[in-house]
């Protein structure tokens, strides 16, 4: 399944890195578009110019790591593309020019079903999404977690337990997936 993954999946970190975790082991195809990277570069920006350099960098690597995975589209196809925050259609745009099959957005009210119906779309929460992969192979999704639990405890200096860290990175169904079907 390809799945284009919207700028607030991406950034905020612990997210991003349990979503490619879970593309790395194999259970979708990742994809995205130059503007939605240079959204996720912008956002960490407010936080600092050194936030944004890591971004930048972080953004390379991951272009490097999946050279197909940016989706180009004319930008004609914006014009016949309709949501109710116009600043979305650009998603939309690359989702429908890559053949994607859904879009992970933690936006939903800006992604309606019926309008991505129309395109031949559907969307996924992250959290509702990753669940629904540790639920189904929690054998490939349990690693990635554990890593990124491990390195958020190892960057922090804090004693994170799964399920708090992914309740503090608005993925509380995850956490308590994961919790219940790693014991």
């Amino acid at each position: 399944m390809k799945i284009l993954i919207d700028a607030n999946v991406l950034y905020p970190t612990v997210m991003r890195e349990v979503v490619l975790g879970v593309a790395r082991v194999g259970l979708f195809e990742p994809r995205w578009s130059a503007r939605i990277l240079e959204e996720w570069a912008r956002a960490a920006g407010r936080l600092g110019p050194d936030v944004e350099a890591q971004a930048r960098g972080e953004i390379v690597m991951l272009q490097a790591a999946w050279p197909q995975a940016e989706i180009r589209y004319l930008s004609e196809l914006e014009a016949r593309l309709w949501l109710p925050d116009s600043n979305d259609i650009h998603v939309l745009a690359a989702a429908v020019s890559g053949s994607v099959d859904a879009i992970m957005t933690a936006n939903f009210k800006d992604f309606p079903r019926n309008i991505l119906a129309e395109e031949g779309l559907i969307r996924f929460g992250p959290d509702n999404y990753l669940k629904g992969c540790a639920e189904s192979n929690i054998t490939a999704v349990f690693p990635v977690a554990s890593a990124v639990l491990s390195e958020a405890r190892r960057l922090s200096g804090e004693d994170w337990t799964m399920r708090k860290l992914m309740k503090k990175a608005r993925l509380p169904l995850f956490g308590k997936a994961i919790e219940r079907l790693s014991c």
